[in-house]
């Protein structure tokens, strides 16, 4: 499926980046939306990698369109890479339904990951009265946020 929304991309502009170019930063709104045409990048939460990407197709920027949010992350060439760029991404994704389906599957894939992440970490944790036993409440709040507006980061007070 990637090759085909490289595809679906091929009238939005290519735009080159070197390596340590930032082509999103955690916090801005810009309303673009990225597909990775070749080379790496990492993606940065609060300074920290939390993934590396690479291949095309690689769809970068969706969370910030689909939940009209600033940048979660902050995106960074680790190679040097193109990308396709718009700055319309939700009209982008509306346009096509074909790449929308398939960012569908790929949060559907990153949503099973982190659960399953979390089911380890309740199976670990289980018996903890400290902060380590809160994984329940963690899967509970993902349970019950399925509908209506999604706030990122934590509600819980943390003092």
């Amino acid at each position: 499926m990637s090759g085909s929304i490289v595809q679906f991309c091929s009238d939005l502009p290519k735009v080159a980046f070197a390596p340590g170019e930032d082509l999103m930063t955690e916090g801005s709104a810009t309303g673009r939306l990225y597909v990775l045409a070749d080379g790496t990048v990492e993606i940065l939460k609060e300074g920290f990698r939390i993934n590396l990407v690479s291949g095309p197709g690689a769809i970068l920027g969706d969370m910030s369109i689909l939940l009209d949010i600033p940048h979660m992350a902050t995106v960074r060439a680790v190679t040097s890479c193109t990308a396709y760029v718009t700055t319309e991404g939700r009209a982008f994704l509306q346009a096509h339904p074909e790449v929308s389906y398939a960012l569908a599957e790929m949060l559907a894939q990153r949503l099973n990951g982190v659960t399953a992440y979390l089911v380890d970490l309740k199976r670990q944790f289980e018996g903890e009265t400290n902060h380590l036993g809160m994984v329940d409440e963690i899967l509970e709040t993902l349970l019950h946020k399925q509908r209506g507006r999604f706030t990122p980061g934590s509600d819980r007070d943390l003092e």
